[in-house]
């Protein structure tokens, strides 16, 4: 088992930034890679970023040079720069663990006004 748990969300204006946080507790050892994902009001959650099995960053194309993800052991991070309103959404930490199990947290609100 393993939780996450994000923060860091809020209210902010175009322009503005903001940075997720995700701490994960548990069988952190078990843990192979971890990522960001987004889902606006009546669309599907879609992955924002997240690294690839060699170990490189890869981002969905909305956002790249925008974002940035970072991990740090059990931690891993969201740093979001000139924010748009369509980056309106829940934000939600992914685990996986080795062997394809995943976990997710509650999700964090970001709201970008214009």
């Amino acid at each position: 088992q393993v939780q996450l748990v994000e923060s860091g969300g809020g209210l902010v204006q175009a322009g503005g930034s903001l940075r997720l946080s995700c701490a994960a507790t548990g069988s952190i050892l078990s843990i192979n890679t971890m990522d960001w994902h987004r889902q606006a009001p009546g669309t599907q959650r879609e992955l924002v970023a997240g690294f690839t099995s060699g170990g490189t960053t890869n981002y969905a194309d909305s956002v790249k040079g925008r974002f940035t993800i970072s991990r740090v052991h059990t931690k891993v991070y969201l740093q979001m720069n000139s924010l748009k309103p369509e980056d309106t959404g829940v934000y939600y930490c992914r685990a996986v663990l080795t062997g394809g199990r995943t976990y997710w947290g509650q999700g964090t609100q970001v709201t970008v006004s214009s």
